[in-house]
């Protein structure tokens, strides 16, 4: 059980969650205490398994006709673990949400309660945000932009027109991951009979709206001001995944896996980078 439950939450993707969250506090707030703490552990573990847990569940008959599924790019759990997974993510979330409530601001619940809004509405019924194309790329972004906007609300950042240039660019980043990674399942999708931006575009159209989506937000990351605007080249690495399957049919999409496997490493590699330029900024601001 324990196994499932870890699978199911995705180890290789809990720090693009953890990660904006913790960035995001500790550059408002400046230092590590308690709510950075709490907050960084909730958007680690207990977030991703609600996140990808609620996905696995509610998309079990689909996934057993997509080979991508059974591995490290999502769990494929058996029935008899659907409701294991769901009481043990509502129950580990509960206590890090009611501390988070107690330690923040009305902004900051708010926020906290749209991101775990859109993490339900995703997969559960009856919303499936999921299955409306459009819908499912942004709602897939407010799960990794959110942590983020979160984090700086929660220290009591101010606004400034760097910042929502920064979130716009990350927003967008987000739209783009989600539909780019939706390309490859356009043929499991349909046989399952869920709806994707992927299938309702078409596989080519899809890659291509990702492109456009990644070049917008490499631009706007200009806007962020130094050293932030060095941030603008991390987009070329997602462009050079992606680029090689702008005409692929659909029949051929899943070729498109290979593009994606190269983007989860280029995820760690870009964070890397991500960092450095944050540790600039922090001890240029100081």
């Amino acid at each position: 059980m324990i196994g499932d439950l870890l699978a199911a939450s995705r180890p290789l993707s809990w720090i693009n969650t953890a990660y904006p969250f913790a960035a995001a506090y500790l550059l408002v707030e400046g230092g590590i205490d308690a709510r950075w703490v709490i907050g960084t552990l909730f958007f680690l573990v207990p977030y991703n398994l609600a996140m990808y847990g609620i996905n696995d569940v509610f998309d079990y008959a689909s996934d057993l006709a997509n080979p991508r599924k059974g591995g490290v790019e999502g769990a494929l759990l058996s029935p008899q673990r659907h409701r294991t997974v769901l009481v043990t993510a509502v129950a580990v979330c509960v206590p890090f949400v009611v501390a988070l409530v107690v330690l923040g601001s009305p902004v900051s619940w708010l926020i906290l309660a749209i991101s775990l809004f859109a993490v339900v509405a995703y997969s559960a019924p009856p919303f499936r945000f999921k299955e409306i194309p459009m819908l499912d790329s942004v709602t897939s972004s407010v799960h990794f932009v959110s942590p983020a906007v979160y984090g700086f609300a929660l220290a009591g950042g101010e606004v400034t027109p760097g910042l929502v240039a920064l979130l716009s660019a990350f927003f967008l980043w987000g739209v783009a991951s989600h539909a780019f990674g939706a390309v490859q399942d356009v043929v499991p999708d349909r046989e399952g009979g869920i709806s994707s931006i992927a299938t309702a575009l078409g596989a080519a159209r899809t890659v291509r709206l990702a492109l456009a989506c990644w070049t917008a937000a490499g631009l706007l990351m200009l806007l962020t001001g130094w050293p932030g605007a060095l941030a603008a080249v991390l987009a070329l690495p997602y462009l050079w995944a992606a680029l090689p399957f702008r005409s692929v049919s659909d029949a051929e999409s899943g070729t498109a896996n290979r593009g994606w496997r190269h983007f989860l490493w280029i995820n760690y590699a870009c964070g890397f980078v991500v960092t450095m330029l944050l540790i600039a900024y922090a001890l240029d601001v100081r």
